[in-house]
């Protein structure tokens, strides 16, 4: 075993977890989660099946990760961020029973390499953020976010251009 888990943390057997990752203090890994090598999980992050995490991505503390998701390499999703999975959430059915997994309509989060969402960034299901799209902190993701962009707000607007460092390349007027 190359990788570290916290004696606090819950990490379903049913996972897979890269060389050299990291999952601390009280998180959850669910079945059928994939992490790749050299990631850091921080503290109390969930992470629900059928997510999948490329190498060298940091997912900060206290962020939820719901099914479906694919997060690409070298991804940062900041401190209290949400990968939301379905647009019309209920918990009961039209028969007024209690829904199960099967009843759930999850949509596809797709993070492509590199990309960043700052702190309490929310991104609604069926969306593709961009290869090194920077997400601003509190923004709300509710469109596609093409490669490179700076994009914040509720709901979010591109405001830019930035590189693969992060810096800003071209704002918009």
């Amino acid at each position: 075993m190359d990788y570290f888990i916290h004696p606090t943390a819950e990490v379903s057997p049913k996972s897979k977890i890269g060389q050299g990752t990291k999952i601390w203090h009280y998180s959850q890994i669910r079945e059928n989660v994939e992490i790749g090598q050299n990631c850091i999980i921080g503290k109390n992050v969930y992470i629900d099946n059928r997510v999948t995490i490329g190498d060298n991505c940091k997912i900060q503390n206290n962020s939820n990760i719901y099914g479906n998701a694919i997060i690409e390499e070298g991804v940062f999703i900041g401190p209290n961020s949400i990968l939301t999975n379905d647009k019309n959430p209920r918990a009961i059915s039209l028969n007024g029973h209690l829904k199960n997994a099967e009843d759930w309509a999850k949509g596809l989060i797709v993070i492509r390499k590199g990309a960043s969402l700052g702190a309490a960034t929310v991104v609604l299901p069926d969306i593709e953020i961009g290869k090194y799209a920077m997400i601003g902190a509190g923004s709300l993701v509710s469109k596609n976010i093409a490669p490179f962009s700076l994009a914040y707000g509720n709901p979010v607007e591109i405001k830019g251009k930035v590189d693969k460092s992060g810096k800003i390349t071209e704002r918009e007027s």
